[in-house]
């Protein structure tokens, strides 16, 4: 069956070619898959000249054949499917159930497709900060498919939140899903924040903790810049300011929630209270340029595969 495989080339990443077909195991369903998002996991992992990787973490497709131990969506029912480990980047892909969540008939299988990686993030990283009514959110690196779930997301819990934005970077789409937008954390104005949301590093996620309000939050959940965060105990001691600081891991570990929390962001979708951005779409060739287009930043939403 056609799939997208490595090429170990930094110019290309990954090409279609030809694998084996998947042997679904008993509690896995065989899926003929029909759209795949890209994600910059895919690209990370296929940066490697020696990576075995096979991308494609986020799928949407029809399932071919039910999992054998009777678990998961019948054979016929339209799905979105989440592999933290790759390989949806296929004709075929087998999937446990409890990855599985039926898509209802209002969300089109593009859209879906966009929704689990990004859509887990967002929806558990704001559930591990509380009831956001009324709190003061600062997100950084917010311009790409997390960010714009993750305002989405926040806005309709109650929070005000400002998504830095660097010079020449796109803010439209952000400030039209209700973020206010600032330049830089030292423009970002008004009260101390209660929660950072922190994916950037370097100068820019150091200097956002500075803007906490004293027992503020501050959530380190990304280094897109390549570069760590820095802090001054002394400068947090001189402005009085103590927080929390903690690393959020999107996976529950086993996925046996992935089922439940897909389901319940395809439902937000269906009632459209959930909007995704489809930037790109593309076939299998084009998946290679549109990866090494997503490491620089430029990708405005999120690309999407659809296989004929």
């Amino acid at each position: 069956m056609r799939a997208l495989i490595p090429t170990g080339d930094p110019q290309t990443l990954t090409e279609p070619g030809e694998v084996d077909p998947p042997a679904p195991q008993h509690d896995e369903a065989l899926i003929k898959v029909t759209d795949f998002s890209l994600n910059r996991a895919d690209f990370l992992h296929l940066s490697s000249p020696s990576s075995t990787y096979r991308p494609g973490i986020d799928a949407a497709g029809v399932v071919e054949r039910a999992a054998p131990d009777g678990s998961g969506p019948a054979a016929g029912s339209r799905v979105v499917l989440h592999l933290p480990g790759g390989g949806a980047g296929a004709e075929y892909v087998a999937a446990p159930a409890d990855r599985l969540a039926a898509i209802p008939d209002t969300v089109d299988s593009a859209t879906a497709s966009t929704l689990p990686l990004a859509g887990l993030v967002a929806r558990r990283m704001l559930a591990l900060t509380g009831p956001l009514q009324g709190r003061r959110i600062l997100a950084t690196g917010a311009g790409g498919g997390v960010g714009q779930l993750l305002i989405q997301l926040a806005v309709a819990e109650g929070a005000e939140i400002t998504a830095v934005a660097a010079p020449g970077q796109p803010t439209e789409h952000m400030a039209a899903l209700g973020a206010k937008i600032a330049s830089d954390v030292e423009t970002a104005g008004g009260d101390p924040f209660d929660i950072v949301l922190e994916s950037v590093g370097g100068d820019l996620g150091s200097k956002a903790a500075y803007t906490l309000r004293p027992g503020g939050q501050y959530v380190w959940f990304g280094q897109a810049s390549g570069n760590p965060i820095s802090l001054d105990f002394f400068r947090l001691l001189q402005g009085g300011t103590c927080l929390t600081l903690r690393h959020f891991v999107y996976s529950d570990g086993d996925g046996s929630r992935d089922a439940e929390d897909m389901a319940a962001l395809l439902a937000l979708a269906s009632d459209g209270k959930l909007r995704v951005e489809i930037g790109h779409r593309g076939d299998f060739s084009s998946a290679g340029p549109l990866l090494k287009e997503m490491s620089t930043g430029r990708l405005r939403g999120k690309a999407v595969v659809s296989i004929g």
